[in-house]
């Protein structure tokens, strides 16, 4: 860790913030200073639990945390409905956001974060972790050289599990007043980002939503697809996200001279080394028994984890601001509002009955 660390906050003791507390300690340039949940006791369990040092500040409050003079950005992994609330008070509070996906239920709700983020010179970003992997910025290289893969043409992603029965009775994430975006939301986030992280975030001309939908009976999303596209570009695109099937988070780019396909995109199957498979200008053999060349594995290291590598990069920008007075990144911003505002367009969709939404 850097004598000059980013301190982190945490606002939450969700199951995730156990993930990026580890993430934050295994980051070179940030360090964990404080948690906050809503009663102090939750928050020294979570403590105890995850053996953070006796070092970390414990709140029994959000607002404790945010009122910490020491404590430069935030990490919220708090239900999607508390965002703005939090996320907005966050930034006026000058600290620097790391906040969970979905960012908001709306794109609406989102702006009121990102106009209260851009008012207090604060970074933003949200925990897509696989964006800051290596084996990404090697699959762009890829999608971005024509000769060898040619123009994308097609994308389809997946991301779904099945879960235990508590889940569906217990978890937020099926709770209508904390995550009304159910399995949209929560795993379709990564689908939609991925389709449009493949097109340079070039927006869909049109939006249509897959009859195969599945509801609790609180009318919370359990499992949904949807088919977008981009009109005179020729590219189209398709995504399944679900609580109710087999894990599975599948990426597949498909172009004229070549394809990637990658089975873990979203959590590795290893933390330490990633591959993607790489079929290029490949045809049938002779009389159609087999194919010309087998998917070539392209491995890609990396010295962290993905994690860790997004809050590498975050605490970097957090630095730029605060040390040496540079703008925020505003290109986290546009990411996830373009991913919020297609997702908003796939549950308007839906609430039509399936019908196309543009964009």
């Amino acid at each position: 860790m850097e004598e000059n660390a980013i301190r982190f906050g945490i606002i939450g003791c969700a199951q995730i913030a156990r993930k990026v507390s580890r993430a934050i300690d295994l980051s070179p340039n940030s360090t964990l200073y404080a948690i906050g949940s809503r009663s102090i006791d939750k928050a020294k369990k979570f403590a105890i639990d995850n053996d953070f040092p006796d070092t970390v500040k414990i709140y029994g409050s959000y607002g404790e945390v945010l009122n910490d003079p020491n404590v430069d950005a935030v990490y919220m992994p708090l239900p999607t409905s508390l965002h703005v609330q939090w996320g907005v008070l966050a930034a006026e509070k000058k600290k620097h956001l790391l906040i969970e996906k979905p960012t908001a239920l709306s794109v609406a709700d989102l702006d009121l974060i990102l106009e209260a983020c851009r008012s207090n010179g604060v970074q933003f970003m949200d925990g897509t972790m696989w964006l800051h992997h290596p084996r990404t910025t090697k699959m762009k290289e890829m999608l971005k050289n024509t000769q060898l893969f040619g123009p994308l043409q097609m994308i389809h992603s997946t991301s779904t599990f099945s879960e235990t029965e508590e889940f569906f009775k217990d978890n937020i994430r099926v709770k209508p007043d904390l995550d009304s975006l159910g399995a949209l939301g929560d795993v379709g986030w990564y689908c939609i980002g991925a389709i449009l992280w493949a097109t340079d975030y070039k927006l869909p001309k049109t939006v249509t939503a897959l009859p195969a939908l599945s509801r609790n009976q609180e009318g919370v999303i359990l499992a949904c697809g949807s088919s977008f596209d981009w009109g005179e570009d020729a590219q189209v695109a398709t995504f399944y996200c679900s609580f109710l099937s087999n894990v599975s988070m599948d990426l597949d780019l498909y172009g004229s001279n070549g394809s990637i396909h990658v089975k873990d995109y979203i959590i590795p199957y290893q933390e330490n080394s990633l591959a993607f498979d790489l079929t290029r200008r490949t045809h049938f053999a002779e009389l159609q028994t087999g194919w010309t060349a087998k998917p070539e594995k392209v491995q890609v290291a990396a010295e962290l984890p993905q994690e860790a590598l997004m809050i590498q990069e975050f605490a970097t920008l957090v630095e730029r601001v605060k040390k040496y007075a540079k703008t925020p990144d505003d290109k986290w911003q546009e990411i996830s509002r373009k991913t919020q505002l297609v997702l908003d367009a796939v549950s308007k969709s839906i609430e039509l009955g399936f019908k196309p939404v543009g964009l």
